[in-house]
Protein backbone atom coordinates (compact mmCIF):
# COMPACT_ATOMS: atom_id res chain seq x y z
CA UNK A 1 0.00 0.00 0.00
CA UNK A 2 3.13 2.54 0.69
CA UNK A 3 3.36 4.71 -2.83
CA UNK A 4 -0.07 4.26 -3.77
CA UNK A 5 -2.67 6.47 -3.46
CA UNK A 6 -5.68 5.96 -1.06
CA UNK A 7 -8.74 7.15 -0.83
CA UNK A 8 -11.29 7.79 2.38
CA UNK A 9 -15.00 6.99 1.14
CA UNK A 10 -15.49 10.79 0.70
CA UNK A 11 -12.67 11.36 -1.25
CA UNK A 12 -13.57 8.28 -3.55
CA UNK A 13 -16.87 9.54 -4.58
CA UNK A 14 -15.63 12.86 -5.19
CA UNK A 15 -12.99 11.51 -7.40
CA UNK A 16 -15.35 9.30 -9.08
CA UNK A 17 -18.36 12.30 -8.83
CA UNK A 18 -20.61 10.22 -7.41
CA UNK A 19 -22.16 10.51 -3.46
CA UNK A 20 -21.22 8.46 -0.74
CA UNK A 21 -23.90 6.55 -0.27
CA UNK A 22 -23.39 5.41 -3.81
CA UNK A 23 -20.47 3.84 -2.98
CA UNK A 24 -22.09 2.14 0.21
CA UNK A 25 -24.74 1.12 -1.93
CA UNK A 26 -22.14 -0.76 -4.61
CA UNK A 27 -20.48 -2.50 -1.79
CA UNK A 28 -23.49 -3.47 -0.52
CA UNK A 29 -24.46 -5.02 -3.83
CA UNK A 30 -20.62 -6.68 -4.18
CA UNK A 31 -19.51 -4.62 -6.89
CA UNK A 32 -16.83 -2.57 -5.28
CA UNK A 33 -14.62 -3.39 -1.54
CA UNK A 34 -12.69 -1.84 0.20
CA UNK A 35 -8.62 -2.24 -0.41
CA UNK A 36 -8.54 -1.91 3.57
CA UNK A 37 -9.93 -0.67 6.46
CA UNK A 38 -7.99 1.25 9.22
CA UNK A 39 -7.76 1.12 13.10
CA UNK A 40 -10.48 2.89 13.34
CA UNK A 41 -12.85 1.39 11.22
CA UNK A 42 -12.88 3.82 8.14
CA UNK A 43 -12.78 2.39 4.62
CA UNK A 44 -9.75 2.54 2.34
CA UNK A 45 -10.06 2.45 -0.85
CA UNK A 46 -7.06 2.19 -3.41
CA UNK A 47 -7.04 3.35 -7.39
CA UNK A 48 -8.07 0.11 -8.54
CA UNK A 49 -11.52 1.29 -6.87
CA UNK A 50 -11.34 4.34 -8.46
CA UNK A 51 -11.32 2.78 -11.85
CA UNK A 52 -14.12 0.24 -11.02
CA UNK A 53 -16.16 3.13 -9.34
CA UNK A 54 -15.67 5.59 -12.67
CA UNK A 55 -16.53 2.28 -14.31
CA UNK A 56 -19.95 1.52 -12.92
CA UNK A 57 -20.80 5.44 -13.51
CA UNK A 58 -19.66 5.17 -17.36
CA UNK A 59 -21.35 2.11 -17.94
CA UNK A 60 -24.59 3.27 -16.17
CA UNK A 61 -24.90 6.02 -18.25
CA UNK A 62 -25.27 3.61 -21.42
CA UNK A 63 -27.79 1.98 -20.00
CA UNK A 64 -26.16 -1.57 -18.46
CA UNK A 65 -27.66 -2.88 -15.23
CA UNK A 66 -26.07 -3.21 -12.37
CA UNK A 67 -25.77 -6.70 -12.76
CA UNK A 68 -24.26 -6.35 -16.38
CA UNK A 69 -22.30 -4.12 -15.05
CA UNK A 70 -20.86 -6.95 -12.46
CA UNK A 71 -20.69 -9.68 -14.84
CA UNK A 72 -18.42 -6.89 -16.99
CA UNK A 73 -15.91 -6.77 -14.60
CA UNK A 74 -15.75 -10.40 -14.03
CA UNK A 75 -14.73 -9.76 -18.16
CA UNK A 76 -11.78 -7.58 -16.98
CA UNK A 77 -8.70 -9.84 -18.50
CA UNK A 78 -7.61 -8.94 -21.59
CA UNK A 79 -8.03 -11.67 -23.96
CA UNK A 80 -9.74 -12.10 -27.21
CA UNK A 81 -12.38 -14.69 -25.69
CA UNK A 82 -13.18 -12.10 -23.10
CA UNK A 83 -13.13 -9.58 -25.24
CA UNK A 84 -16.14 -11.24 -27.77
CA UNK A 85 -18.14 -11.93 -24.64
CA UNK A 86 -17.74 -8.30 -23.49
CA UNK A 87 -18.78 -7.53 -27.62
CA UNK A 88 -21.50 -9.71 -27.07
CA UNK A 89 -23.26 -8.28 -24.34
CA UNK A 90 -22.65 -4.68 -25.60
CA UNK A 91 -24.27 -5.86 -28.76
CA UNK A 92 -27.31 -7.71 -26.42
CA UNK A 93 -27.39 -3.88 -24.98
CA UNK A 94 -27.44 -2.33 -28.60
CA UNK A 95 -30.38 -4.03 -29.34
CA UNK A 96 -32.21 -3.59 -26.31
CA UNK A 97 -31.80 -0.14 -26.76
CA UNK A 98 -32.97 -0.16 -30.36
CA UNK A 99 -36.43 -2.07 -29.01
CA UNK A 100 -36.96 0.83 -26.51
CA UNK A 101 -35.96 3.62 -29.14
CA UNK A 102 -38.81 1.98 -31.65
CA UNK A 103 -41.10 1.61 -28.69
CA UNK A 104 -40.82 4.97 -27.71
CA UNK A 105 -41.59 6.04 -31.38
CA UNK A 106 -44.34 4.56 -31.24
CA UNK A 107 -45.58 6.06 -28.24
CA UNK A 108 -44.60 9.20 -29.73
CA UNK A 109 -46.55 9.12 -32.66
CA UNK A 110 -49.60 7.46 -30.41
CA UNK A 111 -49.33 11.04 -28.34
CA UNK A 112 -49.09 13.06 -31.42
CA UNK A 113 -52.31 11.53 -32.57
CA UNK A 114 -53.97 12.09 -29.33
CA UNK A 115 -53.05 15.39 -28.86
CA UNK A 116 -54.08 16.18 -32.34
CA UNK A 117 -56.95 14.73 -31.92
CA UNK A 118 -57.75 16.66 -28.60
CA UNK A 119 -57.21 20.02 -30.46
CA UNK A 120 -59.83 19.30 -33.24
CA UNK A 121 -61.95 17.84 -30.80
CA UNK A 122 -66.47 18.51 -31.85
CA UNK A 123 -67.68 17.28 -28.50
CA UNK A 124 -67.08 20.54 -25.90
CA UNK A 125 -67.16 18.07 -23.06
CA UNK A 126 -65.52 15.46 -24.03
CA UNK A 127 -61.47 15.37 -23.63
CA UNK A 128 -60.90 12.25 -27.12
CA UNK A 129 -57.42 11.63 -24.65
CA UNK A 130 -59.28 10.36 -22.19
CA UNK A 131 -62.16 8.35 -24.43
CA UNK A 132 -58.88 6.69 -26.19
CA UNK A 133 -57.75 5.20 -23.20
CA UNK A 134 -60.85 4.14 -21.83
CA UNK A 135 -62.43 2.84 -25.23
CA UNK A 136 -59.53 1.84 -27.16
CA UNK A 137 -57.56 1.04 -23.93
CA UNK A 138 -54.16 1.89 -26.06
CA UNK A 139 -52.38 -1.58 -24.64
CA UNK A 140 -49.48 -2.85 -26.01
CA UNK A 141 -50.05 -6.56 -27.16
CA UNK A 142 -47.29 -7.49 -24.82
CA UNK A 143 -44.91 -6.22 -22.54
CA UNK A 144 -42.82 -3.19 -24.04
CA UNK A 145 -39.42 -4.12 -22.37
CA UNK A 146 -39.61 -8.08 -21.13
CA UNK A 147 -37.51 -9.01 -18.39
CA UNK A 148 -35.02 -10.85 -18.62
CA UNK A 149 -34.48 -14.18 -16.87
Amino acid sequence: MEGEKTFTIGRLAKAASVNIQTVRFYEREGILRPFSRKASGYRVYDEESLKRLVFVRRAKTLGFSLKEINNLLGLRARSVEQCDKVRAKADDKLQEVREKIKHLKFLEKTLKRLVSECESRSVPNCCPIIEKIELDGLQPKARAFPRKP
